[in-house]
């Protein structure tokens, strides 16, 4: 274990709740410790039964699922904060997989621990609600872009939403943001072919609406870009974390 609630990367993060001393001390008392996974490589596999779940502290990952012809959606993409492994908790195993796009650090919690944690801090449970509903949230848009927006419409709604939510997290210093997400992980996210991708992504960089280079992303105008994706006002309020 190589850290603890006292030095999170969380605790001095104001879009984050930080928890009270017994929390800290509850929460320490069931984590197992911390995990580092490279990237490109799986923190989750596709229909296993982890005995384990994680809170994402450093990096960026992805989920998605594979069909049995090879064909890849990606249902979203992880920032530091959140919760990994919360499906098979409530359904017995996992229906997608989680790659780390990044270097990752992870808190681990052992799953057969985590009612007798939350017992103990019911208002720290809230996060699981919390969670659920961004993310239900957030597929919901992105079945309005697969289904009526434009690649170019999509396309800003996804770097808008990814931009805000990176600096919720703390990832957006002096106008950028580390992004390690490839364009065909945007292009599986969207259902559009990688060489739409690659043509609509050209179009706003020539609008000077997108700035994305060598793993960083940068948004000169983020609120035009919003226009350009028909981004909703919806506000992301301050969350817990474990």
């Amino acid at each position: 274990m190589t850290k603890n609630c006292e030095i999170c990367p969380f605790s001095n993060n104001p879009a984050f709740v930080a928890p009270s001393k017994q929390e800290c001390e509850t929460v320490n008392l069931h984590r197992i410790g911390e995990m580092q996974v490279e990237a490109g490589c799986e923190i989750l596999a596709e229909g296993s039964d982890p005995r384990r779940f994680f809170t994402l502290l450093e990096g960026q990952a992805m989920r998605y699922h594979t069909l049995e012809d090879g064909r890849r959606q990606v249902l979203n993409f992880l920032f530091p904060g959140d919760l990994i492994g919360l499906e098979p908790i409530m359904l017995g195993e996992t229906s997608h997989a989680v790659e780390a796009l990044s270097p990752v650090s992870l808190c681990v919690f052992d799953r057969t621990q985590i009612w007798q944690m939350f017992a103990k801090m019911p208002e720290r449970a809230f996060m699981l609600t919390w969670q659920v509903a961004r993310e239900e949230h957030f597929l919901g848009q992105a079945l309005i872009s697969v289904g009526q927006r434009s690649a170019r419409e999509s396309l800003a709604w996804a770097f808008v939403s990814l931009w805000d939510r990176g600096q919720q997290s703390g990832m957006v210093e002096d106008g950028k943001m580390p992004f390690p997400v490839r364009q065909q992980d945007l292009a599986d996210a969207l259902g559009l072919s990688l060489v739409h991708t690659n043509k609509t992504l050209s179009r706003l960089r020539s609008e000077d609406l997108v700035v994305w280079r060598d793993g960083v992303l940068q948004l000169p105008d983020r609120d035009a870009l919003a226009r350009v994706g028909l981004v909703d006002s919806t506000v992301i309020k301050k969350r817990f974390y474990l």
